[in-house]
């Protein structure tokens, strides 16, 4: 029996992903002009109007340098909105499945994180999100809060799209080499949030709770730049340099150490963990095609 799943954010590149996959439920995807999830108003009309038996919140403000010098916008996107979604959801006793980031974190410890380790953000980004997976789970049970790191797609704003650009237009890069994490694609994640759904819709119990999601292994910003053109081909010319985080400052602090332990979604949800060499490798024939 198919459903439909209300798709948040459809606009950015989880939730582009979301919109295109094949699934035996009917998905409504909404960009912020469709819905603005900023009005609980607005929620509660769409909600009556597609009845949903499920909702993705893909939707975030996602400028990390900006929210600096933007905190309101930050906040009403990255928690309030996700506090309203989150009523609108108990009201209706509907799950709410929601992506978060490894910002939460302060990127000072060593080693994997685990969902259960203390969130300690370091910017008004990783604040923000840090605040709405707080209130998603003071206001509803049944939540799935999937924090991941460093997307990358054919659509949108990312690392690999800049990486190609700006490797066309410079014969020299500097690419940060000491912050370490996990480049993860936008398609991947959305599968993992799809089978989530399809196993919940399907009649299944689901262990509702925190999850980290992303691919392996981790590396470093000038390593994943490495093999971005190692890949794309075309870029013989051009000479990478290693360069430390001190020497490329920005508004916004980022996480040194940013990678995530994902046993427990293996272990409790039985995904499986791609490499994102290969994911590298289908966004670059999508772009290229």
């Amino acid at each position: 029996m198919s459903a439909t799943i209300l798709i948040t954010g459809a606009g950015g590149q989880v939730g582009h992903e979301l919109a295109q996959a094949n699934s035996r439920h009917r998905l409504v995807a909404l960009t912020r002009a469709d819905l603005d999830i900023c009005d609980p108003l607005l929620i509660k009309a769409a909600f009556e109007r597609f009845n949903p038996g499920l909702v993705i919140n893909a939707a975030a403000y996602t400028q990390v340098d900006r929210a600096e010098s933007e905190p309101e916008q930050a906040y009403a996107i990255n928690r309030d909105a996700v506090s309203h979604l989150a009523n609108a959801c108990d009201s209706r006793d509907l799950p709410l499945l929601h992506v978060s980031t490894d910002y939460v974190y302060s990127g000072e410890g060593e080693g994997d994180y685990h969902e259960d380790d203390a969130t300690d953000p370091r910017s008004v980004y990783g604040e923000s999100k840090a605040a709405g997976d707080a209130a998603l789970r003071a206001t509803l049970a049944r939540h799935i809060i999937l924090r991941t790191s460093w997307v990358f797609s054919a659509t949108g704003n990312n690392f690999v799209k800049t990486m190609l650009r700006l490797g066309k237009e410079r014969t020299e890069l500097g690419i940060v080499d000491d912050q370490q994490g996990c480049p993860t694609s936008a398609r991947s994640i959305a599968e993992v949030l799809l089978h989530i759904t399809d196993r919940y819709l399907g009649g299944e119990s689901i262990p509702w709770g925190t999850y980290h999601f992303c691919n392996s292994p981790s590396t470093s910003w000038h390593d994943f730049a490495a093999q971005i053109f190692e890949l794309a081909g075309g870029y013989d010319d051009l000479s990478l340099r290693r360069i430390s985080t001190a020497e490329y400052p920005t508004p916004a602090v980022r996480p040194m150490n940013s990678t995530l332990n994902c046993d427990k979604l293996k272990s409790n949800l039985a995904i499986a963990i791609p490499g994102w060499q290969e994911e590298l490798r289908l966004v670059l024939a999508q772009l290229q095609a």
